[in-house]
C-alpha cells in the first residue's frame, strides 16, 4: 500500500490530495451523468408458439409433408431474417427512424440482431431424436415498448403464415407431380394403342388375339372343315343311291334337294378354309412381326404398372392435400401473444449515474495513491517511528511562506537530502 498504512495516513492523504480528489469526483460524476443520459432503454417483448401434432394419425392418413420441423422451421427462420424480408418490416412499423444516418444495409443488420427466434425440441421417443419442435419462442428487443410487441407478433404471425404456405405448397407440388405422371402415362398408352393399330393394318394382322388363341381358331376351323367334308360325302353317297328306277319326277326332285344341299355344304367349307388360311398366314408371319408384338405388349404391360403405381401415389398425395386445406395436419398455435412490456430490460438511468459516480470516486482516489508513491517521503512521528523505529522528540510543521526565496528553498531542499542520507545510514546499521 505503500506510505499509506493506516486510517490516519488514508485520511492526511485525503486532506493532502483533496484537490485532485474533488476534480476526479466531480469530472467523473459528470461524465456518469452524459452516459447516463445519454443512453437509450430497451423493452423486449416475446411470443410464445407451440407446434400442434396433425390430428389424423399418419398410419391412417398419411402427410405427404417430409423433413423434421425443426428443418422446415429452419428454412422458415432463413426467409424472415432475408434482407428484403427485414426491410419490409422496417418500412411498415416505420423502425430506426430516428438514426437518418444509418444505412439501410445497417437497420437491416441492427434488426437481424434485436430479433432473436428459439425453438424447444420434443421429448425423445427411445433414444432417436427425430427433430420435432414443440414450443418455437420469438424474442423481439426495441427502443419502444409497443414497438417491441408489434415487431415480436410480426414475426410470429410471418412464421405461422409461411409454414402453413410451406406444408400447403408441398402437398400441391406433390399432388400435381402425381397427376401430370398420371396424365403422361395415359397418353403413353394411348399413343401406344393408336401405334399397334397402325402397324396391325400395315402388316394386315386384322385378327385379334394373340398366337395362341388364332392356333387354337385354326384347330376349331379343321373340325368343323372336318364335319363339312363328311356331310358332303355322306350327301354325295346318297346321291349316287337314289332308286332311278321309281318315277322320273321324283328321282329329280331328290336329285336337285341333294344338289343343293351339297352346294350349300361347298359354300360352308369354302368360307371355313378361307378363314383358315387367314389365320395360317397371320400365324406364320415372318418373326419380326412376332417379337414386335410382344415388344408391344411388354411395353403395354409396364404402362400399365406404372399407372397402378402413380394412381395409388397420387390417392396419396390427394389425402395428404386434404389434410394440408382442412387444416387437420401439423399446425403452429400462439399459447402465449406477445405483450407490451412495462419495464425496460436495461439498467436505469439512476442507476448508471449512481455507478458512474462511485466509479469516479474510486478513481480518483487511486490517482490520489499514485501521486503518493509517486514521491514517499516522511510526513509525521508517526511514519518516523514506523520507517525508523525511533521515536522524534519533536515534530516541527513546515512554516515556510509561499514567497520564501529560491535561496531558501535549495537550503531546505539540502537538508531533506541530508535527512534522507542519515536515514538510509541508521536503517543500514541497524540492519548490520
Amino acid at each position: 500500500m505503500g506510505p499509506i498504512y493506516t486510517w490516519q495516513d488514508f485520511i492526511d492523504m485525503t486532506r493532502r490530495r483533496i484537490g485532485v480528489i474533488a476534480f476526479v469526483i466531480l469530472a467523473g460524476s459528470i461524465a456518469g451523468l452524459y452516459w447516463a443520459m445519454s443512453h437509450v432503454h430497451l423493452y423486449q417483448s416475446s411470443e410464445v408458439i407451440q407446434i400442434e401434432q396433425p390430428k389424423i394419425n399418419d398410419e391412417l392418413a398419411r402427410s405427404t409433408v417430409e423433413g423434421s420441423s425443426a428443418r422446415r422451421l429452419q428454412l422458415i427462420q432463413q426467409q424472415l431474417m432475408a434482407r428484403a424480408s427485414l426491410q419490409e418490416i422496417i418500412d411498415k412499423y416505420n423502425i430506426y427512424s430516428n438514426l437518418a444516418a444509418l444505412k439501410p444495409s445497417e437497420k437491416v443488420q441492427l434488426l437481424r440482431q434485436a430479433v432473436t427466434i428459439n425453438g424447444v425440441a420434443a421429448a425423445r421417443e427411445g433414444f432417436a431424436d427425430d427433430g420435432t419442435i414443440s414450443v418455437l419462442t420469438i424474442t423481439a428487443q426495441m427502443e419502444q415498448a409497443q414497438l417491441a410487441r408489434d415487431v415480436a407478433h410480426e414475426f410470429a404471425e410471418q412464421t405461422r403464415n409461411l409454414m402453413a404456405a410451406q406444408r400447403r405448397d408441398q402437398t400441391e407440388q406433390t399432388l400435381a407431380f402425381f397427376q401430370n405422371q398420371e396424365q403422361v402415362v395415359l397418353d403413353n398408352i394411348a399413343s401406344l394403342e393408336a401405334e399397334l393399330e397402325t402397324y396391325r393394318n400395315e402388316n394386315d394382322l386384322t385378327v385379334d388375339g394373340g398366337v395362341e388363341f388364332r392356333l387354337s381358331e385354326v384347330a376349331q376351323l379343321n373340325e368343323a372343315i372336318l364335319g363339312l367334308d363328311r356331310e358332303i360325302i355322306t350327301t354325295q353317297t346318297a346321291r349316287t343311291q337314289i332308286d332311278r328306277a321309281g318315277r322320273a319326277s321324283t328321282v329329280d326332285r331328290e336329285e336337285r334337294a341333294l344338289d343343293a344341299e351339297l352346294r350349300t355344304l361347298t359354300e360352308q367349307r369354302s368360307l371355313l378354309d378361307a378363314r383358315r388360311i387367314a389365320l395360317r398366314e397371320t400365324i406364320q408371319g415372318s418373326p419380326e412381326i412376332q417379337r414386335a408384338l410382344a415388344d408391344f405388349d411388354r411395353r403395354m404391360e409396364q404402362l400399365r404398372t406404372q399407372l397402378e403405381v402413380i394412381a395409388t401415389r397420387r390417392n396419396e398425395a390427394q389425402v395428404g392435400f386434404n389434410l394440408e386445406v382442412g387444416s387437420q395436419g401439423e399446425r403452429l398455435t400462439t399459447i402465449e401473444e406477445a405483450q407490451v412490456p412495462d419495464y425496460p430490460i436495461t439498467m436505469s438511468k439512476k442507476k448508471r449515474a449512481i455507478m458512474g459516480a462511485a466509479a469516479s470516486t474510486v478513481l480518483a482516489f487511486v490517482i490520489a495513491w499514485l501521486l503518493e508513491l509517486r514521491r514517499p517521503i516522511i510526513r509525521s512521528a508517526r511514519q518516523m517511528q514506523r520507517e525508523t523505529g525511533v521515536m522524534p522528540v519533536v515534530s516541527i510543521p513546515e512554516l515556510a511562506p509561499k514567497y520564501q526565496s529560491s535561496k531558501w528553498r535549495m537550503a531546505r531542499e539540502k537538508r531533506r537530502q541530508s535527512g534522507k542520507a542519515g536515514r538510509a545510514a541508521r536503517l543500514e546499521s541497524r540492519q548490520t
